[in-house]
């Protein structure tokens, strides 16, 4: 067993510096990124099954 006792730690900082509106408006802009990205990659996919369709 250990001889000392683990440290302390603070509390933790209920007050953020993080601008939220900015993180919303990032994340709702890499979402929209995925979604039109997710329907161009189905729309190539439907297009080059009928142009390769043996």
């Amino acid at each position: 067993m250990a001889k000392t006792r683990p440290e302390h730690h603070p509390e933790p900082v209920l007050e953020s510096g993080m601008d939220y509106a900015e993180h919303e408006k990032t994340y709702n802009g890499f979402i929209t990124g995925v979604k039109w990205s997710v329907y161009g990659t189905a729309v190539l996919m439907i297009i080059l099954y009928f142009v390769i369709n043996p």
